[in-house]
C-alpha cells in the first residue's frame, strides 16, 4: 500500500501551502486577480479560437439571406472551432459527409446524362455506318 509521501507516476506529492501563500501576501499578490489573469494568459488562444469562429459562423448565417458567400463562411469558422474544440470537428466531420453525398448525387444525375448522351451517340453511328455498309460492298464487287 502507498504511503501520503511515496511519489507515484505524475501525481504531485502533497505539500503544505501556507508557506506560499504567506510570502505571497508579503509581496502584495492579490490571488483573485491574479487568478482571472492567469486564466486568461492560459486560455487566451482558445478564447480567441472562440470568439473568432463563434463570429464568422454568425457571420455566415446571417449571409444566407444577406449577399455573401454563406456556406463558404460558415464552414470556415467550423474549421476555426475545431482546431480547439472536439464537438466542432465532430460537426464539420458531418457536415463534410453531407457536402460529399451531395456532391455526388448532383454529379451522379450529370453522369447519367452523359452516358445517355454518349448512347443515342453511339447508336446514331451504328446507323450511319449500316447506312454505309452496303455502298461499300457494292463498291468492292464488280458490276
Amino acid at each position: 500500500m502507498r504511503r501520503h509521501t511515496d511519489e507515484w507516476g505524475d501525481e504531485q506529492v502533497e505539500r503544505d501551502a501556507s508557506a506560499a501563500y504567506a510570502e505571497a501576501e508579503a509581496k502584495g499578490v492579490d490571488y483573485e486577480t491574479s487568478g482571472v489573469w492567469f486564466f486568461i494568459k492560459r486560455s487566451g488562444k482558445r478564447i480567441a479560437v472562440a470568439i473568432g469562429g463563434g463570429f464568422l459562423v454568425l457571420a455566415g448565417v446571417a449571409m444566407l439571406v444577406l449577399p455573401g458567400p454563406g456556406w463558404l463562411t460558415i464552414f470556415a469558422g467550423l474549421a476555426l472551432l475545431a482546431t480547439e474544440f472536439v464537438w466542432a470537428e465532430r460537426l464539420l466531420k458531418t457536415a463534410k459527409e453531407k457536402a460529399m453525398q451531395a456532391k455526388d448525387a448532383a454529379f451522379g444525375k450529370k453522369e447519367a446524362r452523359a452516358a445517355k448522351k454518349e448512347a443515342k451517340r453511339a447508336a446514331k453511328e451504328a446507323r450511319r455506318q449500316a447506312r454505309e455498309e452496303p455502298d461499300a460492298e457494292d463498291a468492292g464487287t464488280p458490276q
